[in-house]
C-alpha cells in the first residue's frame, strides 16, 4: 500500500510595500487619529472608574493581609470615634 502525501499549495501572499520601506500616509494617519479620538470618547467615565477598580483590586489583591489590617485598624477607630 503506497501513501501519497498531498503538497501544500504554495503562497502568493505579498505586502502593500512591495518590498520597500513601509510607511503611512498622511491621510491613513488622519484617519487612525479620528478613530483613536472616537475610541477616547466612547469610554468616558465609566472606563475610567472600571480601570481604577482593576488597579485598586491588583493592589489588595498583592497585599491581602496587610489590607486586611488596615481595614481592621480603620473600622476599629470609627468605632471608638462613635462611642
Amino acid at each position: 500500500m503506497m501513501m501519497h502525501s498531498a503538497s501544500a499549495p504554495s503562497s502568493s501572499w505579498s505586502t502593500s510595500s512591495y518590498g520597500d520601506k513601509a510607511s503611512t500616509s498622511p491621510m491613513e494617519l488622519m484617519e487612525l487619529g479620528s478613530h483613536l479620538g472616537t475610541c477616547r470618547g466612547a469610554h468616558g467615565k465609566l472606563f475610567a472608574m472600571r480601570c481604577a477598580a482593576e488597579r485598586m483590586n491588583g493592589f489588595v489583591t498583592a497585599r491581602f493581609v496587610t489590607s486586611l489590617l488596615v481595614a481592621g485598624l480603620l473600622i476599629g477607630g470609627v468605632c471608638l470615634l462613635i462611642s
